[in-house]
């Protein structure tokens, strides 16, 4: 993994105008892993990634937890999983997640490090932590694919 950026808020809507920041270091196409426990903030920081891109405004932006998969833009800007309600990697595949990997769009995938080996290697990961009150600690690193064994 390369050095990470490391990133502090204080509330849900510092939390989303960090993700319009964080909109412009995410490639344009590509899988972002969104990491961290139930409210930490996941949905709220794509609301900020979603608007910067122009893809929807921040208000049409919710969570996927029932529909697994939202859609934004059009064309689709921004694919936003939410894999919390799946047990299986199988019910993951059922998604048509490598399918949306070959889409040229932005996938943000809450929940997606339960099931590792179905992600990308070549990858971004941030991480938000509750650090106390509304307080968020957040962490943009970027993994790339490996070049073979060592």
């Amino acid at each position: 993994m390369k050095s990470a950026l490391h990133f502090e808020t204080n509330s849900d809507e510092e939390t989303r105008a960090l993700g319009g920041r964080l909109a412009r270091m995410l490639p344009e196409r590509g899988v972002v892993l969104l990491i961290g426990e139930l409210g930490a903030g996941k949905t709220t920081l794509t609301k900020g990634i979603v608007e910067a891109l122009g893809a929807a405004p921040a208000d049409e932006v919710s969570s996927p937890t029932f529909t697994l998969i939202h859609e934004y833009g059009d064309p689709v800007r921004v694919y936003h999983v939410d894999l919390y309600r799946l047990d299986t990697s199988q019910e993951a595949l059922r998604v048509g997640l490598e399918e949306l990997f070959e889409r040229p769009a932005l996938t943000l995938i809450e929940w997606g490090e339960r099931f590792p080996e179905l992600m990308p290697k070549e990858r971004a990961e941030i991480r938000i932590e509750h650090a106390g009150g509304d307080r968020r600690t957040i962490t943009l690193s970027f993994r790339a694919a490996s070049k073979g064994p060592n």
